[in-house]
């Protein structure tokens, strides 16, 4: 079954393919019809008016290859028109950051000539992804071929064909010769220097393009920490005392850390067009069902959750599986405490190299489990995450992720991979007070958990997928002799890729680190200097995972780092107590009051106090947008506000001079003047 233009590399020249679009094989003829028929459609019909042309593969090894795979593009002027209707900001000619509109194209700063260069890719391919997205049904009762496949009046077609299966997936397409050039001047090349971060912006969007600055920042940030951190681990190897100035250190860093990267958000934000941008109203998402009801926001029916059964979802399923989790973790680190204390009277009985060695297999397999366990419960967050929360009526698919993200923090973060990471952690420091074990522990943690994610996330990935891409190469090469195929590898590449899930894991890899240094890199300084050189070396294979191993994802709209900037908040409050109580524990401290231990916790806890009382000060007064930013932000609010108060009066002024006319016409010909009434 072939329907309409079947594009190989001697006719793609029509447009260029920006997005591929992959039906189930077994997709019934008139859907897909109906769908390329509403994808071609005119705007005014209902449809998206864009290009699609069908790509076709040879059969390889005998198999049939699928015939439902798609190429979708469009012309510049509906993208330009495509850019005002996802509220794109653009620099206007007076360096203001504007909102785009095609009216005004040509007033905007790099618009030439027909606009060819002015949207970058990303761009192009989230205003196609917005304009399949919210490609709604009119009056269908149901997807033609699919009696069971409902549909309703504004329903996103797109959606619905997603969560039946139908539609299998869609992704931007890459751009050969501009990942080339961005994989040079980003990872290919090792120099020490700030990352392309607008030309990470432009090939991968603004969401993207924050993590990278995040974990650019992040890194130099850490910085004077280590180098403060080296001397003093060399010059105070065996005195666990002499932490107190380094903690304080410790604290006064977290709080500015975090405050200064809000302004090198802000700035980040605005000059790519985010920090002022309205996010539009978007559907529920595919996976969400239930019964039809009536949203208040858009007017339309769509599918509705019952609370009671949500809240019973929650507290009877969600809550005890929380708790056994997180009595499993407990469990785990008892386990792990016990191998500890049998390696300890193993090498007390016989001290040599080889039971020397005995002493760091207990954290490196506590390490492995912690990182297994962090894998699983991810898994099981997410899953009753989608089960416990369906009521999605009034969240958009990225308001999904912040769920997911908040739920995840204080669900997972905070219980399971806080309790997994930092449990062992506090239970030696405050329980145990054994600091030689807390600086082992930590180092071997820290250790083991970067070389095991640097494997899952980049070699591992990138060795699978290398193995793909040479089998999809041959049978290409089989098929089709000598002729030249790129596009037709490039898709059958990139349809095999795995799919990028988001930015999450890697920002949980980042607050994990977080805590490690902010928690007790006082009593092991080098902690610092091992994040340093982990993120050195994430930069680089995130780089590499990006452009190679996994399928290019659509641009995500970011003004900041989300829900994360209140999870790194809170853990530098935690960081706060966690400080003090170390510093209580010092013999230094602890020699001022040799006859009165109440006293010293109450002192301890005052200065917890005044340090938690001087980080919000600090926050307080360091504002989170430069002074420039704001004076340009106010400026575009005040040219809005004297554009509306220009349009009402033009408006009342209308109105003013319609009635006259029409009392005048009423006057000469004693009848209402048809004309003036209908203008």
């Amino acid at each position: 079954m072939q329907l309409g233009l079947s594009v190989s590399d001697s006719d793609v020249s029509s447009f260029t393919p920006l997005v591929v679009l992959e039906l189930a094989d077994d997709t019934k003829a008139e859907a897909i019809t109906w769908l390329l028929n509403r994808i071609r459609d005119k705007q005014k019909n209902g449809g998206a008016e864009l290009l699609v042309d069908q790509l076709l593969f040879p059969a390889q090894d005998g198999q049939k290859s699928n015939p439902n795979v798609f190429v979708v593009g469009s012309t510049l002027q509906r993208l330009l028109k495509g850019a005002e209707d996802v509220g794109l900001f653009k620099e206007f000619q007076d360096g203001i950051m504007r909102g785009f509109t095609y009216a005004n194209r040509e007033s905007f700063k790099d618009f030439y000539g027909d606009g060819e260069g002015f949207l970058s890719d990303a761009e192009c391919q989230y205003i196609i992804k917005h304009e399949l997205d919210t490609l709604r049904a009119k009056n269908e009762e149901h997807v033609p071929g699919y009696p069971k496949v409902k549909l309703y009046p504004g329903k996103s077609v797109v959606r619905r064909l997603q969560s039946k299966g139908v539609l299998v997936q869609y992704f931007p397409l890459h751009n050969k010769e501009d990942l080339k050039r961005l994989s040079f001047s980003w990872y290919k090349k090792i120099k020490l220097s700030f990352q392309p971060l607008d030309d990470i912006r432009h090939y991968f969007g603004e969401g993207l393009a924050l993590y990278f600055g995040f974990l650019e920042y992040f890194t130099f940030a850490l910085v004077p920490m280590a180098l403060i951190g080296i001397p003093y681990y060399l010059f105070d190897w065996e005195d666990y005392d002499k932490y107190v100035l380094f903690a304080v250190f410790n604290l006064v860093w977290s709080t500015v850390f975090l405050e200064v990267w809000k302004r090198c958000s802000a700035t980040f934000a605005y000059g790519w067009g985010t920090l002022s941008r309205k996010k539009a109203f978007e559907e529920p998402r595919a996976g969400f069902h239930g019964a039809l009801g009536f949203n208040p926001i858009t007017g339309r029916e769509e599918p509705v959750y019952p609370s009671s059964k949500r809240q019973l979802r929650i507290y009877l399923v969600s809550v005890p599986f929380v708790l056994l989790c997180l009595y499993l973790s407990f469990y785990v680190m008892m386990v792990y405490f016990d191998m500890e204390n049998w390696a300890i009277s193993v090498y007390n009985e016989n001290p040599n190299f080889g039971t020397g060695i005995l002493l760091f297999v207990p954290s490196i397999i506590y390490a492995v489990v912690i990182e297994i366990m962090n894998l699983l419960y991810r898994y099981a967050a997410e899953f009753l995450t989608n089960w416990g929360e369906p009521e999605i009526l009034l969240f958009s698919c990225s308001s999904f992720n912040n769920i997911l993200i908040t739920v995840f923090f204080f669900f997972v973060c905070f219980q399971f991979n806080f309790v997994n990471c930092f449990a062992s952690l506090f239970y030696i420091a405050f329980v145990m007070q054994d600091m030689v074990l807390l600086r082992q522990s930590l180092a071997t943690l820290l250790i083991t958990s970067q070389i095991l994610n640097q494997v899952m996330e980049a070699f591992l990935p990138y060795w699978l997928q290398r193995r793909r891409n040479k089998k999809v190469h041959k049978r290409m090469r089989r098929v089709m002799g000598d002729k030249e195929l790129p596009l037709l590898e490039q898709v059958q590449l990139e349809t095999e890729m795995n799919t990028y899930l988001g930015t999450f894991d890697d920002y949980l890899e980042q607050f994990l680190l977080f805590g490690y240094v902010s928690l007790f890199s006082c009593v092991y300084p080098l902690a610092a200097v091992l994040v340093v050189l982990n993120n050195i070396t994430e930069v680089y294979s995130d780089a590499f995972k990006m452009c190679h191993v996994f399928k290019r994802p659509f641009s995500e709209p970011a003004a900041n780092i989300g829900v994360w900037q209140l999870a790194f908040e809170t853990m530098s409050i935690i960081a706060v107590v966690t400080n003090c109580a170390l510093i209580g524990l010092s013999s230094q401290v602890k020699a001022y009051f040799p006859e009165s231990e109440t006293q010293m916790i109450l002192i301890v806890v005052a200065i917890e106090h005044v340090l938690l009382a001087f980080k919000f000060i600090l926050a307080f007064v360091i504002p989170d947008v430069p002074k420039d930013i704001q004076v340009k932000l106010a400026k575009l609010e005040f040219d809005s506000l004297e554009a509306l108060k220009k349009r009402v009066s033009t408006h009342l002024y209308m109105c003013t001079y319609l009635q006259h006319a029409n009392r005048k016409c009423d006057h000469l010909y004693d009848r209402p003047c048809q004309k003036v009434l209908h203008c």
